[in-house]
């Protein structure tokens, strides 16, 4: 089923202690906005909209850079304010399906997703709800009574609704309130919303408490992988070489079926073989003539999909060449720069070395060039 989300991302996280609000904290190596992120569109999201506030927009490419299917809007004072900045800022159909998604509840799966979408079918709204274990108390510092908890639920986001239904609700709203979410709206609006179930990793970090609590559950949930990848080509009748995804000229060039970027080729077998899909060949055959002469960097972005498309991420890669000539130095930036945007990466987590073997072999003898690659994964668990 398709649907687009909105994201809200606008709060100033007065709660969660010193530091940058929310979505901009980095929990287990990324921004809390950019696991939400990632999570709706793996969950296929035909459309993103990411609502902040207007001097956290740049902020907002660079914490989801390389990623696709977004769009940011600036939002409002409140909540519902900004919700609906991102209603409008939506370009599809009105009978399309919208989650609304707070930013700082960043453990939304497909699982979620799906729960919603089908209990959407027959009902105006659907929430993820946990009933509440917890005895109630009602007082200021000192108790004034016991609440009953029978009946009472603990509301999560995402909250599913049609798109039309969600904007006619918030139009109808009065200005002098302020809804809790957005389920409160259409039930006011008279629609019926129904629960789906809820989940205690769809927690909502808003104490500092909460920032470390959700780190150590991201070491329970997920699992690192490491890669190797190797690939030798030999020397033929050239004037330049593609090596990591850079053109060296030089006085021979490597022989293959695509551009034989011998370190791109490594790399992608690394990748491949961290997360268990076998290896460059089985994905772009030699024997297929659409890959003659085709740019290896098509291969290494093909290898970082399957990794996204798995819920996982590259956490480095390190690539050693080995070749008396050319000689790699004054190239090895460019090479770096170039791998890191094509896995996006920080510059600091992609090496590049090159050595020799001092004469000896196929590579002393300069009658060939080998890559080496190694790289870590993380995946869920």
């Amino acid at each position: 089923m398709t649907f687009s989300a909105v994201i809200v991302a606008a709060g100033s996280s007065t709660r969660a202690g010193p530091g940058a609000p929310k979505p901009w904290r980095i929990l287990g190596g990324r921004s809390i906005l950019r696991w939400s992120v990632e999570a709706l569109a793996r969950a296929g999201a035909d459309e993103i909209i990411v609502v902040t506030t207007a001097d956290r927009m740049v902020a907002a490419d660079e914490a989801l850079a390389g990623l696709s299917g977004w769009r940011a809007t600036v939002g409002g004072a409140a909540r519902a304010d900004s919700v609906q900045a991102g209603l409008a800022a939506l370009t599809g159909a009105d009978d399309q399906s919208v989650l609304i998604h707070d930013a700082a509840r960043p453990f939304v799966t497909q699982g979620h997703v799906d729960a919603l979408l089908a209990a959407l079918a027959g009902a105006d709204g659907a929430v993820p709800a946990l009933p509440v274990a917890d005895t109630l108390k009602r007082g200021d510092g000192v108790i004034a009574e016991t609440v009953a908890r029978d009946g009472l639920w603990r509301a999560q986001t995402p909250q599913a609704f049609r798109l039309a239904t969600l904007r006619r609700a918030y139009a109808a709203w009065p200005a002098d309130a302020e809804p809790t979410d957005d389920a409160a709206v259409v039930e006011r609006a008279g629609g019926r919303v129904v629960m789906t179930p809820g989940d205690p990793m769809l927690m909502k970090l808003t104490y500092p408490e909460d920032f470390a609590m959700a780190e150590r559950l991201i070491g329970q949930t997920r699992i690192v992988r490491i890669g190797q990848g190797l690939d030798a080509h030999r020397w033929g009748p050239g004037d330049a070489v593609w090596l990591c995804g850079v053109r060296i000229d030089h006085d021979a060039t490597l022989i293959g079926h695509s551009d034989a970027d011998a370190g791109l080729h490594a790399l992608t077998d690394a990748i491949l073989g961290a997360i268990g899909e076998g290896d460059i060949g089985e994905h772009f055959p030699p024997s297929d003539p659409q890959w003659r002469g085709a740019s290896s960097d098509r291969f290494l972005s093909h290898a970082v999909g399957l990794v996204a498309a798995k819920g996982g991420r590259i956490l480095n890669a390190d690539v050693t060449l080995v070749c008396e000539r050319p000689k790699i130095r004054t190239h090895r930036d460019a090479m770096r720069q170039r791998l890191a945007e094509l896995m996006n990466l920080p510059l600091d987590r992609v090496s590049v070395k090159a050595t020799t073997t001092e004469g000896m072999g196929f590579t002393g003898r300069e009658e060939g060039l080998l890559a080496q690659a190694v790289v870590s994964v993380e995946t869920p668990a």
